[in-house]
């Protein structure tokens, strides 16, 4: 009962990290209608720039500062130059997936020639473990759960209270409508894509922070939990991305406190597998629906 408990904190923290990483990609498919593939790539760039922000003698919160930036300014290039053109040319859902993939190889090795394969480490201020009910949480991983917790409460806000967000999510329903109701959807696209490229950055220095090493195929290790995330709290949906985070974080960790650790991506990949067969449009599939994601 007492690994049980145990499981649960660290499920949280997973959870934390998968929320940033779920909803920017979540964001981003629901703006665009990509899923992108790429998106462990750019949160990697993200980690290794506040690596070497870290290392230069700054603070955690800057390289986090610096890593979101990095996230949201790849993530606008790489929406501006590359996936837009295809699009424009009339490339489909699953036709973008290969874009994304093929990318994503690209990244990964350009990150590879920059950086090597050696493994790097976030280096973290010492700090007290806490205790809550059993649950043992780090300081690192407070400092995680509270970077979510901000980033999700701002997401809500942007979405629901700000002109900005409500023409995001008229975008995401039906740009063309948008369109003709005078929304500037290029221009609410290019604003979509850097709030979800920030998220990336985020949910890239977060998972460094939770790791003892990371290698430029990190990001790529945890695509699979993300997608699961994301699918499973139904696809272009933001507050179903948090609620698949919350479930797949949960139920992965418990997984590795009772069978083993190495496990863990697997049952992920297995979460996604039995959506995908009986439920693709997920939990809340008002999006999947619309974009065509599911017949």
């Amino acid at each position: 009962m007492d690994a049980m408990i145990a499981a649960i904190g660290f499920g949280l923290v997973t959870a934390s990290i998968l929320a940033l990483g779920g909803v920017g990609f979540t964001l981003q498919f629901g703006v665009t209608n990509i899923l992108n593939l790429a998106y462990g790539e750019v949160m990697i760039a993200a980690a290794y720039a506040a690596y070497l922000i870290t290392e230069a003698g700054g603070s955690v919160w800057l390289g986090l500062a610096a890593g979101a930036a990095v996230g949201a300014g790849l993530s606008f290039v790489l929406n501006r130059f590359l996936f837009t053109p295809f699009i424009r040319h009339g490339t489909n859902l699953f036709g973008m997936v290969i874009v994304t993939v093929a990318l994503s190889f690209i990244l990964q090795n350009v990150l590879l020639v920059v950086f090597g394969a050696t493994f790097f480490s976030l280096e973290m201020p010492p700090s007290q473990s806490y205790r809550v009910g059993g649950m043992i949480f780090t300081g690192t991983g407070v400092t995680i759960l509270l970077i979510a917790v901000a980033a999700m409460g701002a997401v809500h806000l942007l979405l629901k209270y700000t002109r900005t967000g409500k023409a995001m999510r008229g975008t995401a329903a039906n740009a063309d409508l948008a369109r003709s109701c005078g929304i500037p959807t290029a221009h609410i696209i290019d604003l979509g894509w850097l709030v979800s490229g920030a998220l990336c950055g985020a949910a890239g220095v977060a998972l460094v922070m939770n790791y003892p090493a990371f290698t430029s195929s990190t990001g790529t290790e945890f695509l699979i939990p993300i997608v699961a995330a994301a699918i499973l709290g139904g696809i272009g949906h933001p507050y179903g991305a948090m609620l698949g985070a919350v479930i797949i974080g949960l139920s992965t960790e418990i997984m590795a406190g009772v069978v083993d650790p190495s496990y863990k991506d697997a049952f992920a990949f297995a979460i996604l597998v039995v959506v995908l067969l009986f439920r693709p449009q997920g939990i809340l599939s008002e999006v999947a629906a619309q974009k065509d994601v599911v017949a």
